[in-house]
């Protein structure tokens, strides 16, 4: 229904997907009981709803940026599981 409680008509369109993303969308949208039509125009009618994406699409800050790259390169300050696993058990006992 629109805004005036009139049943909104249909249209067709044609987009291009990166086909083994496409496979597993329509996979897992199967698994949960929903055709991607459905999902497709679930995500549409939030885009309108939200007058914008319906989650967040944002360039990272300078900060995140050094941060992904420091992560890259394992530079700056880090940590590894087995240091984490240690200090763990330390505080455990």
């Amino acid at each position: 229904m629109n805004k005036k409680g009139c049943a909104m008509s249909k249209t067709q369109t044609t987009i291009r997907l990166e086909e083994d993303d496409y496979k597993e969308a329509k996979d897992i949208l199967k698994y949960i009981g929903m055709s991607y039509s459905q999902a497709v125009n679930m995500f549409n009618r939030m885009v309108v709803l939200e007058k914008g994406l319906p989650f967040e699409a944002k360039i990272p800050n300078d900060e995140t940026l050094k941060a992904m790259k420091e992560a890259m390169e394992l530079d700056g300050e880090y940590i590894t599981l087995d240091d984490l696993k240690r200090e763990h058990e330390a505080l455990s006992h």
